[in-house]
């Protein structure tokens, strides 16, 4: 293909529509094209959906300006966002969709229908935007044709792959944003924080791509490699007004903001805890002016630890790969594909720091004390006798830097397979996949919690400050730790403290699959009122996977526990689809199409027996035409989805979780505080109760156990979608579409939120709830540093109740050509009518429509559009003038606060200000324009009048928030202007 004829696909590719349902054979088509289509292994002309698709072309991605796979996705209505470059703390680096927020192991991704990386490893950046054709989005269920994992629908990227001759592209974004709040600016004033700039630029995105190719043997065969390169810049919290500092609720009923913090601060904090001591379960901190004394801590010493997280991650992505094909002749044609990623990427949170609620042993004669400290600390019988004592005790290292992990993913994927026909009736399809993940993560700048004990017990050796375990020989190398003034610890003492970690974890995939499928037309095979034949697919698949994960001896030490597994599954697949009735009156096409899929599944690890599960999924689908201006369609699945190995077998643990304690001694001191027979329930003693002893937890952060369960049954899901397709022939040029969905998940995987678990506890007394509550042993708290010590809500995997969510979809597309070119329009919008959960079978559920918090998550809001309006102007191939201009209004409803709900699964703490979040709508601007030299130009601005987020309560957020807000749901970082080019050659 010539340059010039490059450059006009190029161009036209900006003028088609954006969305569109069921992707059409191409005009340049022969009729007798076999046509493959998302959610369906059977080969047929001008084949149609039963299920509903969306399919997202270049041109949209384009005129959006995204570099990442997960920005377009989570703009359409039925995605909810996941795991992105908006989230730091506890990142993995790696970025998922989530469809129909069934959660990202619901959906299953595909590139050109096969499996693409390791269930654990699926990670959308594995895949250069600007190599995707199209985004094939099958909502329902899917796993009778793919297998487990495709219960709430398919995402399937088709790549481009037989390209003959050289393509470039490029695109680069910044985001400017005018920091203009005086209310939030007002807040972090007055508590004296440095306030963002007025205007900023930042967070810059970078993409480059090329690709190459050439037919060979008068195009027998194709070879297509490419290359691709992004960055993308970090951006701070301390950058933006609404996360400047972390917000708490303030005024009557949480009718204002204030600005929070941690006490888990920079100046040195204790509380001495032995029950002897006369001033035991008392706040001290040194004094603010660096005097070796106590004072009593109190809110003006919290530690603002959100200038310093990451608001996106820096990241640096390199993609590589190449497809092939050759055709010896129609009976065999083999291709392979070879693709690879290396990924790194950076997430950074607050300073690190000795942490309140570890109970660290002090000796009273260490000589950093000064006398005052240590006759407050040691004043107990017991101290006096033994010499030393137990306090907790923290300070933050702020005068070190920010705790970082430094996160590689690396990926490569094999396949290769040879498909062709057998006859004129029949074909084939062999193939063979190997995916493997390797992710390292490196934390660094952690204080090492057994260092920090080592380091509190000093004695005086020669008027030199010694630490006891270099006498004793137990660690000659420690450096004691001098927390007993606000100065902090020396340059050697962190260097001391610093404990970076290592972990690594492996993951591999094979799969082999082979499926004929053929016509039984050409055996005379059909209804009596078809002309078309009974079509059929049979096939077989096997899958392998493992997992090995292996932490460092200091991870080993504090309690973390390595972790392996395998799982194979052997599958047997097949489907039908019959026409029944064919071009008669008012039945223009009835088809019915069924497929059925066994699977046998064996899962093993070196720490359990083997266990062995069989699984069966089905689907009956219905496609009726009266005319060919409408389509009546339903399809019903009985889909399945197996525990994935991380569910199986990931290592258990301690970790951060966003809920509160209640019967903490704060929360016992504000009114309505619960009655000591409900917080009994939770573990708590009278005399804990009476004497308000159970420490906060650190900035509304408690700790939860999770991890894995290898006896895991799989879930099953029944799935309903049904609607219609409108092209009517009176109309040229529109189509509208408008499907029901219904997807009802029994005994779903996954863990009762600690939330969940503390409010039914308080509330209902329920002995399952309360029994998944772990009070420390000795102190009451809800915060464990590690396995080793008690004080956590069991959040482990384990099968649930039910999921069910209910809706409509609509879509439409029209062009109106008029003598100044032609206008597009192109709309996607979703009604969510239930996103109901039950959390144990029997025990109630609650429904999360039009709703966001600490149980719901992110919001939920019942109407989400987009409506994208595109002008191509008369001036195509006119060098400098726009060949198209584009608008897309984004729309997403309000939503209201979990919190406020009389639901007693839904109640909490309540919020006058973010009682609701409003809605939003969004306006995003592009343009494109030819260059000479065949280069296409493109320009846009999204959130073109720079709407905020919305700010959120820290303590609120849940579910990937992060900056007191929801940076997937919102544009949280302002507009973004892009600039981009294609080029080919």
């Amino acid at each position: 293909m010539s340059g010039v004829a490059l450059a006009a696909l190029g161009t036209a590719c900006f003028i088609t529509p954006a969305f569109a349902q069921d992707a059409p054979v191409s005009a340049a088509e022969p009729e007798a094209t076999q046509v493959v289509v998302t959610g369906t292994r059977i080969r047929r002309p001008n084949l149609k959906s039963a299920s509903p698709i969306t399919s997202i072309d270049s041109k949209e991605v384009a005129l959006q300006g995204a570099v990442a796979v997960d920005t377009f996705l989570n703009d359409l209505p039925m995605f909810t966002a996941d795991a992105n470059e908006n989230n730091s703390n506890g990142s993995d680096g790696t970025a998922q969709v989530n469809l129909r927020d069934l959660g990202s192991n619901r959906n299953l991704v595909l590139i050109d229908g096969q499996r693409f990386l390791p269930t654990l490893g699926v990670d959308v950046n594995f895949i250069p935007s600007t190599l995707i054709e199209r985004t094939d989005v099958l909502t329902g269920g899917a796993s009778s044709v793919y297998g487990s994992d495709a219960i709430s629908g398919v995402v399937n990227f088709i790549m481009r792959k037989n390209l003959n001759g050289v393509r470039m592209d490029g695109t680069y974004s910044i985001f400017n944003h005018q920091n203009d709040d005086t209310y939030l600016r007002d807040l972090s004033k007055a508590k004296g924080f440095d306030l963002p700039k007025s205007s900023v630029w930042d967070g810059a995105k970078t993409d480059i791509n090329v690709a190459a190719g050439a037919n060979f043997e008068d195009g027998k065969g194709n070879v297509t490699a490419y290359f691709g390169y992004r960055h993308m810049d970090a951006v701070t919290q301390g950058d933006r007004d609404v996360s400047n500092c972390a917000l708490n609720s303030a005024g009557t009923g949480g009718s204002d903001f204030a600005c929070g913090g941690s006490l888990q601060h920079a100046y040195g904090r204790f509380m001495p805890l032995d029950l002897d001591n006369p001033f035991a379960g008392l706040d001290y901190s040194n004094a603010k002016d660096g005097s070796k004394s106590w004072v009593p801590t109190d809110s003006t010493f919290a530690y603002n630890y959100a200038p310093s997280n990451y608001f996106q991650r820096d990241s640096d992505r390199y993609t590589a790969g190449a497809f092939a094909h050759y055709d010896f002749n129609e009976h065999a044609k083999v291709y392979g594909t070879f693709m690879f990623m290396d990924d790194h990427s950076i997430s950074q949170v607050a300073p690190s720091a000795i942490w309140f609620y570890n109970p660290f042993t002090i000796n009273c004669n260490n000589p950093l004390m000064s006398a005052q400290q240590a006759g407050i600390l040691c004043a107990g019988p017991n101290a006096q006798a033994t010499g030393s004592t137990e306090s907790y005790v923290t300070m933050r290292m702020v005068n070190g830097a920010g705790r970082r992990n430094d996160m590689r993913h690396t990926d490569y994927r094999f396949s290769g397979g040879v498909k062709g026909e057998i006859n004129e009736a029949f074909s084939y399809d062999a193939s063979y996949m190997l995916s493997k993940t390797m992710a390292r993560f490196n934390y660094q700048n952690d204080v090492n919690q057994v260092k920090a004990a080592n380091a509190l017990q000093a004695v005086n050796v020669n008027g030199v400050a010694t630490c006891l375990s270099v006498i004793n020989g137990k660690d000659p190398r420690c450096v004691p730790v001098d927390v007993f003034s606000a100065k902090g610890p020396s340059a050697e003492a962190l260097a001391y403290l610093y404990a970076p970690t290592y972990t690594k974890t492996d993951q591999d995939l094979k799969s082999f699959n082979a499926y004929i499928t053929g016509d039984l037309g050409h055996y005379g095979v059909t209804s009596p009122w078809s002309s078309d034949g009974v079509a059929v697919v049979l096939g077989f698949e096997h899958r392998e996977e493992t997992l090995d994960t292996q932490y460092d001896e200091t991870q080993l030490v504090a309690g973390a526990v390595n972790a392996d597994g395998k799982v194979k599954v052997s599958e047997v697949f097949s489907e039908i689809d019959v026409p029944i009735v064919q071009d008669k009156t008012w039945i223009k096409s009835f088809d019915v199409s069924l497929g059925y899929r066994k699977s046998k599944y064996e899962t093993s690890s070196s720490k359990t027996e083997t266990q062995k599960k069989d699984t069966e999924t089905y689907k009956v689908e219905f496609k009726y035409a009266p005319t060919s201006d409408l389509l009546l369609r339903a399809s019903y699945n009985q889909a399945m989805r197996a525990p994935n190995i991380s569910e199986l077998f990931a290592a258990r643990g301690v970790g951060n979780s966003s809920f509160d304690d209640p019967c903490s001694h704060t929360n016992l001191s504000l009114a309505g505080a619960p009655s000591f027979e409900k917080c009994a329930n939770t573990g708590v003693t009278r005399a804990q109760y009476d004497g308000k002893t159970i420490t906060d937890c650190a900035a509304g952060v408690c700790t939860a156990l999770g991890g894995g369960n290898p006896y895991l049954n799989p879930e099953t899901a029944k799935t309903l979608t049904y609607g219609f397709v409108l092209t009517p022939k009176a109309v040229p040029g529109l189509s509208v579409s408008l499907d029901y969905f219904k997807i009802h998940v029994d005994n779903y995987i996954g863990t009762v939120s600690p939330s969940v678990t503390m409010s039914q506890c308080i509330s209902t007394g329920d002995p399952y709830y309360c029994s998944l509550i772990v009070r420390n042993t000795d102190r009451g708290i809800l915060t464990s540093p590690n396995l080793n010590t008690t004080g956590y809500v069991v959040a482990t995997a384990l099968n649930t109740g039910y999921l069910e969510t209910t809706g409509v979809d609509i879509s439409a597309n029209y062009t109106l050509d008029t003598e100044y070119g032609n206008v597009n329009f192109a709309f996607v919008g979703t009604k969510l009518e239930t996103l109901e959960t039950e959390v144990l079978p029997g025990l109630g559920s609650f429904d999360c429509t039009g709703l966001y918090g600490p149980t719901c998550g992110q919001p939920h809001p019942e109407w989400r559009h987009n409506l994208r309006t595109t002008w191509a102007t008369p001036w195509a191939g006119k060098a400098y003038l726009p060949t198209s201009l584009s608008v897309n209004w984004r729309y997403l409803g309000e939503t209201k606060l979990t919190n406020n709900s009389s639901d007693p699964y839904l109640a909490g703490t309540t919020s006058i200000r973010n009682a609701k979040i409003e809605a939003y709508n969004y306006i995003d601007l592009a343009a494109t324009f030819v260059l000479p030299y065949n280069v296409n130009l493109r320009a846009g601005i999204n959130n073109v009048l720079d709407k905020s987020p919305p700010a959120v309560v820290d303590g609120l957020l849940y579910s990937f928030g992060n900056g007191n807000t929801y940076p997937g749901t919102y544009d949280a970082l302002g507009r973004m202007l892009f600039v981009g080019f294609s080029a080919a050659f």
